[in-house]
C-alpha cells in the first residue's frame, strides 16, 4: 500500500504532471484561493485538507504514508481542486493562493528537488505583437546603418516616461534604490526590492521587457541596461553567498520560491525544440526571468558586454563541498541558458518563432502616447534626441544637490545628447555635440512608406 502512494507522490509533484494539458485526464486547474474555498465548503474535503496539512507537518515522509489517516486523507484530495490548483503572477491574493500551494506540495517529494513544478498557471501566449512593437522602435527594417548607432535602452527609458504608470513606478524604485541611509549602509534594500517587484509586477511587460532586453552594440547602451534594476542596491553586496545558500533562503518564502521554480518551468534548457525553450515559448521564459527581480534570487547581467550576454544571480560555489556539482549546476542554469540568451537576443531583435501552421493574427498595436507629459527630476528624465554613446568623465552628482551612492563599477557615466543620469550611476551625462539619431517616429514613417510601396 505504502509503495502505491509513493509512486502516486512522485507522479502529483513532478513537474510533467503539474505542466501538461495534453496529458490523459488534465483538467483545467482552478486558482488555490477559489480552490481552498470549493474544499470548505465541502466537509469531507476540508476535514481531508486539515488532516493531510497535520500530516506534512513536523512528520517525515515515510512517517506520513505509514500513516492510515494519512494515507486517505491523500487519496480524498487526489480528486478535488486542491490539486491542481495554480496561482496567477501578481494576481489579488497572490501569496495566499502560494501558501495554499505549497501546504500541499512541499510534503510531495521527498527532500529537496533541484526542479520544482510551478506553482503557476501556464503561459500559452507568445510576444508577437511585443516583439513587433520592439522592433519598430529598435530600428529593424529601418537604416541598418542609423540602427547601429541608436541606444535603444535610452529609447525604451523614454518610452517608459510617456506611460503615467510607467514613469510613476520606475522613478518610485529609482529614488527608493538611491536613498541612501548611513555611510555604511547605501541603501535600503527589502524597500528597493519591494518598489523593483511592483514595477515589474504592475507595468506592462511592452515597457519593462525594452528597458531589461533591449539590444546593445555599444559599451554604453550595456551599461544602462545592466543598470535598469539599480545593481549597486537590488543585486550586489559585499560578498557573494554560495548559490545553494542563496537558494535555501529563497524557498523560505513561498514568493521567491515560486518565481525560482517557474523560471525552471519556463526557462530550462530545451535539446527538442527550435529555441531551446519549452514549448519554444519566449514570452514564457522571460516572464519568469523578470518575476524574479526584487527576490533574494535577483539576477542580472554580470557585465557591460553589449555582445556576450550573461546573467546571474549574486553568487557562486565556493564552499560547496560535496554539493559543488549541483552548486555548479544551478549557477550554469543562469550563465550558460540557452533558452534564457536566445529569448533576449531574440525580443531585442524583434524576432519571435512561428509554431502555429497558419501565421498569426496580430492585433494592432499602438506607438506609445507623445502628448506633453511633465518632464521628471534631473536623475530620472531621459533625453528626447539620441546622441553617439561615449564614455566620459563625469562630475559628481552633489553639484545637483544629490547624495551618489559608493560603488566601485559606477565611475563611468555616458555621454547623450542633453543632460541625463543612468539609473542607478548617480553621475551626469554631459551634452555631446554628435549628430542626432533618427527618432521612433522616423522609423515608424520609414515603416509606413515600405507597407504602402508592398500593398501597390
Amino acid at each position: 500500500m505504502a509503495l502505491g502512494h509513493d509512486e502516486t507522490l512522485r507522479s502529483l509533484a513532478s513537474p510533467s504532471s503539474l505542466q501538461g494539458p495534453e496529458l490523459h485526464g488534465w483538467r483545467p486547474p482552478v486558482d488555490c484561493v477559489r480552490a481552498n474555498e470549493l474544499c470548505a465548503a465541502e466537509s469531507n474535503c476540508s476535514s481531508r485538507y486539515r488532516t493531510l496539512r497535520q500530516c506534512l507537518a513536523g512528520r517525515d515522509r515515510n512517517t506520513m504514508l505509514a500513516n492510515k489517516e494519512c494515507q486517505a486523507a491523500l487519496e480524498v484530495l487526489q480528486e478535488s481542486p486542491l490539486y491542481d490548483c495554480r496561482c496567477k503572477r501578481g494576481m489579488k491574493k497572490e501569496l495566499q493562493c502560494l501558501q495554499i500551494y505549497w501546504s500541499i506540495h512541499l510534503g510531495l517529494t521527498e527532500g529537496e528537488e533541484f526542479y520544482e513544478a510551478s506553482p503557476y498557471e501556464p503561459v500559452t501566449s507568445r510576444l508577437s505583437d511585443i516583439f513587433r512593437l520592439a522592433s519598430i522602435f529598435s530600428g529593424t527594417g529601418a537604416d541598418p546603418v542609423v540602427s547601429a548607432k541608436s541606444n535603444h535602452c535610452l529609447d525604451a527609458a523614454k518610452a517608459c516616461n510617456l506611460n503615467d504608470n510607467c514613469k510613476k513606478l520606475r522613478s518610485s524604485y529609482i529614488s527608493i534604490c538611491n536613498r541612501e541611509i548611513s555611510p555604511t549602509e547605501r541603501c535600503n534594500r527589502r524597500k528597493c526590492h519591494k518598489a523593483l517587484r511592483q514595477f515589474f509586477d504592475r507595468v506592462p511587460s511592452e515597457f519593462t521587457y525594452r528597458m531589461l532586453f533591449c539590444s546593445c552594440q555599444d559599451l554604453a547602451c550595456a551599461e544602462r541596461r545592466r543598470q535598469t534594476i539599480l545593481p549597486s542596491c537590488s543585486y550586489e553586496d559585499k560578498e557573494k553567498p554560495n548559490c545553494l545558500d542563496l537558494r535555501g533562503v529563497c524557498r523560505t518564502d513561498h514568493l521567491c520560491r515560486s518565481r525560482l521554480a517557474d523560471f525552471h518551468a519556463n526557462c530550462r534548457a530545451s535539446h527538442h525544440t527550435a529555441t531551446g525553450c519549452p514549448a519554444d515559448n519566449y514570452q514564457a521564459c522571460l516572464g519568469s526571468y523578470a518575476g524574479m527581480i526584487g527576490f533574494d534570487m535577483t539576477p542580472n547581467y554580470v557585465d557591460s558586454s553589449p555582445t556576450g550576454i550573461v546573467v546571474s544571480p549574486w553568487c557562486n560555489c565556493r564552499g560547496s563541498g560535496n554539493m559543488e556539482e549541483e552548486c555548479e549546476k544551478f549557477l550554469r542554469d543562469f550563465t550558460e541558458n540557452l533558452c534564457l540568451r536566445n529569448a533576449i537576443q531574440a525580443f531585442g531583435n524583434g524576432t519571435d518563432v512561428n509554431v502555429s501552421p497558419k501565421g498569426p493574427s496580430f492585433q494592432a498595436t499602438q506607438a506609445p502616447r507623445v502628448e506633453k507629459t511633465p518632464s521628471l527630476p534631473d536623475d530620472l528624465s531621459d533625453s528626447t534626441s539620441l546622441g553617439t554613446s561615449v564614455i566620459t568623465t563625469c562630475t559628481s552628482v552633489q553639484e545637483q544637490g544629490l547624495k551618489a551612492n559608493s560603488s566601485k563599477e559606477l565611475s563611468m557615466c555616458f555621454t547623450e545628447l542633453t543632460t541625463n543620469i543612468i539609473p542607478g550611476s548617480n553621475k551626469v551625462i554631459k551634452p555631446n555635440s554628435g549628430p542626432s539619431r533618427a527618432r521612433p517616429s522616423a522609423a515608424l514613417t520609414v515603416l509606413s512608406v515600405l507597407m504602402l510601396k508592398l500593398a501597390l
